[in-house]
């Protein structure tokens, strides 16, 4: 297959021209790692699988855009499954990350010559650009599914790379090793303590924190634990899991809440926005209430309706006529999941900006993430 061409386009378009990381993209055959992925298709209803080898033209464009490829929705990996397999449920569990993004961590972590690197698995394209750069002697790749890691070894392996590879939970640890960097391109609610014992003394940790659109980057200090910053560009993976799936969180008799109940009215002071799809908003609203999960519903008359909804029963209903009118709020539960993002938004309004993108990040040795900007604190 032809596909250096390919390679190095993509290459030139991810990466500072002339930069190591051109070259790792551009010598890397990422359709190696994905020959199957999942693409939604609306008239399916879902995701489908689409196999690589049945239309290399297709494969070529999929493999060499600066895109995340879906390889595992819920439990069902696209290897394990017929081409053409809808999926209509789950979420995306394993994919291959957009390669701009995986260049920006790894640049985010300053990866030199001699250094030490632990990095995650997933398909293992994210491994070889650490190789290319590093040299798979100095690579450690690791993730909790053994076939993602049996996979990615013996995809690397075929174009001539041999990191170290394990099947470990990078969440609880330890770590197979000591390291001068340690790049997470899953996320995670809080820096496990065992990232700092495996670090060695000023190394870089690199990671992005779950439910947010936060990239946070540290180096280890004499006392064993780390300071750093939050990037000023937005980001977001995937978050670590323990088993085959994501563990539902909230139950549906919460949701079912949310869409009927009745609750404690309200008219909110700001336009209705979805949360998801405003990076720095998110981000606030995750730091102060963890575990909000969120629905958006346009309707055919323009009105649209939002839904929160947390494991401890709290819940949201807001609606709003237009998109250009405010909406009428009802909550229901243990507490009021709106009035911090009411605050939220005040603040936006009044000053412009959210504080979390270029914050100071100062870890202690077990872990504790405090994040502070001006007279901003949060805690993680």
């Amino acid at each position: 297959m032809d596909w250096e061409t390919d390679a190095q386009r993509l290459g030139t378009k991810v990466a500072r021209p002339g930069s190591p990381w051109e070259a790792a993209v551009s010598e890397t055959p990422r359709h190696v790692f994905v020959p199957r992925w999942f693409e939604r298709d609306q008239e399916a209803g879902g995701r489908v699988v689409r196999d690589g080898a049945a239309d290399p033209d297709a494969w070529l464009a999929a493999a060499y855009s600066d895109t995340t490829l879906v390889t595992r929705v819920g439990a069902v990996h696209a290897d394990h499954a017929e081409p053409g397999t809808v999926v209509t449920s789950g979420v995306s569990t394993s994919s291959s990350t957009e390669p701009g993004l995986i260049v920006e961590m790894y640049r985010q972590a300053d990866l030199v010559d001699g250094c030490r690197t632990l990095v995650t698995t997933g398909t293992g394209y994210g491994t070889a650009l650490a190789c290319h750069r590093l040299g798979a002697g100095m690579v450690t790749s690791v993730d909790v599914d053994p076939y993602l890691v049996e996979a990615a070894a013996d995809r690397l392996s075929s174009i001539g790379l041999r990191p170290e590879t394990a099947v470990c939970d990078l969440t609880q640890g330890p770590l197979p090793g000591e390291y001068d960097r340690i790049v997470s391109t899953v996320a995670v609610p809080r820096i496990p303590a065992a990232w700092l014992e495996a670090l060695r003394p000023y190394g870089r940790l690199v990671t992005t924190i779950t439910g947010t659109g936060l990239t946070l980057y540290a180096d280890k200090t004499p006392d064993g634990g780390a300071v750093g910053r939050t990037s000023f560009e937005p980001a977001s993976f995937m978050a670590a899991r323990q088993g085959d799936d994501y563990e539902e969180t909230v139950p549906a008799a919460v949701w079912d809440a949310a869409e009927h109940g009745g609750g404690d009215a309200s008219v909110s002071r700001h336009l209705l926005v979805f949360v998801p799809e405003a990076w720095s908003i998110r981000s606030m609203l995750q730091l102060h209430t963890p575990g909000i999960e969120h629905r958006h519903r346009w309707y055919p008359d323009r009105s649209h309706t939002v839904w929160m909804a947390h494991a401890d029963g709290s819940w949201v209903r807001a609606h709003a006529p237009g998109p250009r009118e405010v909406a009428t709020v009802y909550q229901g539960g243990p507490r009021r999941l709106w009035d911090p993002l009411e605050d939220i938004l005040d603040r936006l309004n009044w000053v412009g900006e959210l504080p979390v993108y270029g914050a100071r990040v100062t870890i202690t040795p077990d872990g504790d993430t405090t994040l502070t900007r001006g007279n901003w604190t949060a805690r993680l």
